[in-house]
């Protein structure tokens, strides 16, 4: 991998988790504290949508296969140290949505985070085998 690209992944991680966390903030009620559909209809689509933007990320620069496990947590890492504050101030950071929301929104934020690094560990070892 360049060393660009180890520059550039976790920047662009970083805003894609600002970039989500302002739109949850906005949306989060709307989607974690209506209906159960509404929820798990979110819980399935976006991860998904998430994985192929990052996937899209991956392609666009042109990541060898065998180093996508390594580029995908360059990816995910600065979202996921952001998550884990985010989650243990949650009613400051996220005040439009209820403090008993904060269990729904990690485990949605784990499913999305777990399906797109799940993918790159596979596409991975599929690559060096």
């Amino acid at each position: 991998m360049k060393i660009y690209d180890r520059v550039l992944l976790p920047l662009f991680g970083l805003a894609f988790w600002i970039i989500g966390t302002l739109w949850y903030e906005v949306r989060g009620p709307s989607v974690f504290e209506t209906t159960s559909l509404r929820y798990w209809i979110n819980f399935i689509l976006a991860p998904i949508a998430s994985a192929i933007v990052c996937i899209a990320i991956l392609k666009w620069r042109h990541i060898p296969a065998r180093e996508w496990a390594a580029a995908a947590l360059l990816i995910a890492l600065p979202g996921m140290l952001g998550e884990a504050v985010l989650l243990s101030r949650f009613a400051v950071f996220m005040p439009r949505m209820q403090a008993a929301s904060a269990g729904r929104y990690g485990a949605f934020l784990f499913a999305a985070y777990a399906l797109f690094l799940t993918i790159s560990v596979i596409v991975t070892l599929t690559a060096t085998s």
